[in-house]
């Protein structure tokens, strides 16, 4: 069984990077002729949270490799006891794959508005519609139920550090894009926070 998710693990990761990271922003790259990753690279706060994003994937993904080929070592060594079931780490994977799925509906729906970060030199759509009825942030929360589903997976205060590190983050650029949408929507904006939920 450890076998399996040695495998399942770090196949879903790079799935998840190469569709809803690199394929989306080369799709809409194409359509609108500029990077979407418009994450700063400069000394701000903002551009502090952006490095950080960067710098968890990476690691996420090295963890990930690592597991891939010395899985019973982090086992041995990291595992949070009591979460080992299996019918838990089913449960996880299936909440994995769903949050791939929830991520690549978001963004169909997005169309071009899709951006790594707030766009300021393009005015986006405001998207109400789709998954956005119920959550004003899907995509972050898909992002947030893979990480879940990675924990109850391949339970690790490791794997746990990934969740609550990435949850901080989510929260602080997720506040961040509400002003600037404040800002770029005004009241129609506001009419739409009053109507759906941060998440869920």
């Amino acid at each position: 069984m450890t076998d399996f998710f040695s495998v399942f693990i770090p196949l879903f990761f790079i799935l998840f990077f190469l569709t809803a990271f690199f394929g989306k922003s080369f799709i809409v790259s194409k359509k609108i002729g500029k990077n979407p990753n418009v994450l700063p690279e400069d000394d701000s706060a903002y551009g502090l949270i952006g490095r950080y994003f960067k710098l968890t994937l990476l690691f996420l993904f090295i963890y990930t490799v690592v597991f891939f080929f010395f899985p019973y070592s982090i086992l041995q060594n990291c595992s949070i006891n009591f979460l080992e079931n299996n019918t838990i780490k089913y449960f996880g994977m299936s909440l994995m794959i769903l949050s791939l799925i929830w991520v690549l509906i978001a963004q169909f729906q997005m169309e071009n508005s899709w951006r790594i970060g707030i766009d300021e030199e393009l005015k986006t759509e405001l998207i109400t519609t789709g998954l956005f009825k119920y959550s004003r942030n899907p995509i972050f929360l898909g992002m947030l139920m893979s990480l879940t589903g990675l924990f109850l997976t391949l339970p690790t205060f490791i794997s746990l550090s990934f969740f609550i590190i990435s949850n901080i983050l989510i929260q602080i650029q997720i506040r961040l894009e509400e002003e600037f949408l404040l800002k770029q929507h005004g009241t129609y904006y506001l009419e739409y926070k009053k109507k759906v939920r941060r998440l869920i």
